[in-house]
């Protein structure tokens, strides 16, 4: 071998030696969030109630307490403490401009729990919002930063992650990172509608499915005319998991030309609002069915839809065939199919059948007034036309019920020109539900007065709330020794309007109660304590949401 040969020789091993580190270093860059194979409970963008899911539910075993790892470098940038919500939550900033966020945590890792703690006594509450400095909680790829909880609005265990853009805080689908979910299972459709000539008060027709082979799902010849549109009962899993998740893709050819095209990577927070008009609210409501709408309402402007003219509806004319064929997939590939067949026949020349109730058009304002109470509808409350049944009946205010879904709240108001000032601070505006407890909404008090808003259509009334919270000691009693006692558990509840606030007093010295509201529990770490008094003299105050308060108090002791 020559200088020169040998020169190269070694310049294309260094090459290589340099190109495999990078590519090692590349994936040292992410890890995933929990050390147990990862199976999902929720996936990405899937249609909740109200929302779209920002992220991924991450199974844990049934569990609380797995250790939850940061996915990769990056410093603290945000931090919540909430009883509802998500909880207990952790945001990370990481250099490629990405935020990674573990909610419904248990607890966080030590130095984060000591940052936390002593900001809540500092500020003398539980709940708070942090917005650390990038150099105070910095984190390395797969350092322990919490432990998996079931904190906030959480049904289970569980750790909700996502992936967001730190531009604009928009969600990102997390499978696009190295987040590994064995998926070899195609979506399910479970039913077939066909929406013709639709109104928001029309359930649309229901087709049997037929199933050709693993992949492919047909009906009967469709006979029909005008504009319409279809819709799916859908739902998706993935391997070892037996949840029903939402799709990730679906689209629509008639006739070999796309008219619709629904592919969930990322969104803005913004986008959940316009869910009513992608899942049927008025078959929901009215049937229960889940219909996924394969339609673009021309209201919906969702900040990820870039091609308005593909939005689902098409014209069948009399004699007229065509071929409809929707692929549903997810992120890994699996696809189902659905090819049916259409005939256009000659409409149906039937006349209309007249709308009943109080007609409500989305470009006007209306305020229906009955002697003492009234509900106001500003321009713009609903995405279309509706009709309501709007009537006063006894002490309560019948405004429809919940079929149609609300772009902006309604405003009720009750005048109760004789009520003293005790009733008026103790009274609220609730919507009443059938069979379950009312709901109180945030009521303002003037004079003669009150005034709510309300997101649902219902029925309202007026009810008083003179009850206080209930304290109660769960692991002790007035004047019990404590001796190594790691923990103090109290009951709070509130029945009615429900607890608002609280706070916590040892010794006239204010202490971290944390508020579990799913089991109605406060909890306080002797570990808290800088000194070991050998009396503790305890104070609990509790108010409801209308002013009721409660104080406890007892005297314990531990002894040195």
């Amino acid at each position: 071998m020559t200088f020169t040969n040998k020169n190269r020789f070694l310049l294309y091993f260094f090459i290589f030696i340099l190109t495999l580190s990078q590519a090692q270093n590349r994936e040292k860059l992410w890890q995933e969030p929990l050390d147990i194979p990862l199976l999902l409970s929720g996936n990405f963008a899937e249609l909740r109630g109200t929302h779209f899911h920002a992220g991924l539910d991450l199974k844990t075993n049934g569990r609380e307490g797995l250790e939850v790892k940061s996915i990769g470098s990056g410093f603290v940038s945000r931090i919540r403490v909430s009883t509802s919500g998500y909880g207990k939550v952790l945001y990370l900033n990481h250099p490629n401009g990405t935020v990674s966020v573990y909610a419904h945590l248990k607890k966080f890792a030590p130095k984060i729990e000591a940052y936390v703690k002593a900001r809540q006594y500092e500020k003398q509450s539980y709940t708070l919002q942090l917005l650390p400095k990038a150099e105070e909680l910095k984190v390395e790829l797969g350092e322990l930063i919490g432990y998996s909880g079931n904190t906030g609005g959480s049904s289970g265990p569980h750790l909700h992650f996502e992936m967001r853009d730190g531009r604009d805080q928009s969600p990102i689908n997390p499978l696009s990172f190295p987040i590994k979910i064995e998926d070899h299972q195609r979506p399910q459709i479970q039913a077939f509608y066909v929406y013709e000539n639709h109104t928001p008060s029309k359930l649309p027709k229901s087709y049997a499915l037929t199933q050709k082979n693993d992949s492919l799902f047909t009906t009967n010849l469709i006979k029909t005319a005008g504009q319409i549109h279809v819709g799916l009962g859908i739902f998706d899993r993935q391997d070892s998991s037996y949840n029903k998740n939402g799709v990730y893709r679906i689209q629509v050819w008639v006739n070999g030309i796309e008219i619709y095209n629904y592919q969930m990577d990322r969104f803005l927070f913004t986008d959940s609002k316009f869910i009513p008009l992608i899942v049927d609210y008025y078959s929901l409501r009215e049937n229960r069915n889940k219909i996924h709408q394969l339609y673009w309402h021309p209201k919906t402007k969702l900040s990820f839809l870039k091609d308005r003219s593909k939005n689902g509806r098409f014209e069948v004319e009399p004699g007229k065939s065509y071929q409809l064929l929707i692929k549903t997939s997810d992120y890994s590939n699996n696809a189902t199919w659905v090819e049916t067949y259409i005939e256009g026949v000659e409409a149906n020349k039937s006349e209309p059948e007249t709308p009943k109730g109080k007609s409500i058009h989305p470009e006007q304002d209306y305020l229906f007034e009955f002697g003492e109470k009234s509900v106001y509808f500003q321009k713009n409350t609903f995405f279309d036309t509706v009709h309501l049944d709007i009537e006063s009946s006894g002490d309560s205010l019948m405004v429809d019920r919940d079929r149609f879904p609300l772009v902006a709240p309604l405003v009720l108001q009750f005048t109760y020109p004789s009520m003293d000032s005790l009733e008026r601070a103790q009274s609220a505006i609730a919507l009443l539900r059938n069979n379950r407890r009312p709901s109180l909404l945030n009521t303002a008090r003037k004079s003669s007065h009150l005034t709510a808003k309300s997101s649902v259509l219902g029925t309202f009334a007026v009810l008083r709330d003179s009850l206080a919270p209930t304290i109660l000691p769960i692991n002790f009693r007035d004047g019990q020794n404590l001796k190594n006692f790691r923990y103090l558990k109290i009951r709070l509840k509130d029945d009615f309007s429900g607890v608002k606030n609280y706070s916590a007093y040892i010794n006239d010295e204010w202490v971290l109660f944390e508020h579990e509201p799913k089991t109605n529990t406060l909890t306080f770490d002797f570990n808290d304590l800088e000194d070991k008094p050998r009396r503790l003299d305890l104070k609990v105050v509790a108010n409801d949401r209308v002013g009721n308060s409660t104080t406890y108090r007892a005297v314990l002791f531990q002894n040195p």
